[in-house]
């Protein structure tokens, strides 16, 4: 008996996640007084240290 292939497997659905801004007293460190938004930060490689 000839079975059809069976159809590949849907791919998953990746989960929108909404951040808050990060705001704070500090400011952020090693921008020069910039204020950033996470709108500035998109598509960007960002590493945070709390």
């Amino acid at each position: 008996m000839n079975d059809p292939a069976p159809s590949p497997a849907p791919a998953p659905s990746r989960a929108r996640v909404r951040a808050p801004e990060l705001v704070g007293k500090g400011g952020w460190l090693n921008t020069g007084g910039q204020r950033l938004t996470l709108a500035d930060l998109r598509g960007k490689c960002v590493v945070l240290d709390f």
